[in-house]
């Protein structure tokens, strides 16, 4: 999930876990930037970006409000992914707090 996303929706940093994401990232994750196929390399692992959509859930709504979960399924935050991207692992590694994300 984009960092920027997750401050908007669960507020301090300590609340962000309770969207359930592994991983949150300063990074451009729009249909546009990271079309289904792109690959990232994180750390020394690669992902491949999946068609999957990452729409919220029942847990989502009870955590951070409906209005939460309408932001990031509306037409807009679909676009950006507000609630993120599904990856698949395209290599195994090792990823570490801080590790540059780069677009293969």
């Amino acid at each position: 999930m984009n960092a920027r996303s997750a401050q908007a929706v669960a507020g301090s940093r300590e609340r962000w876990p309770l969207a359930g994401d592994q991983l949150y990232v300063e990074l451009d994750m729009s249909v546009e930037n990271l079309p289904t196929g792109a690959r990232l390399r994180i750390g020394s692992a690669m992902v491949e970006v999946t068609a999957e959509p990452h729409p919220g859930c029942k847990k989502f709504v009870e955590r951070f409000g409906m209005d939460a979960m309408l932001w990031v399924n509306s037409e807009e935050g679909k676009q950006l992914r507000l609630r993120g991207v599904n990856t698949r692992i395209v290599q195994s590694g090792t990823i570490h707090v801080g590790d540059k994300i780069t677009k293969v």
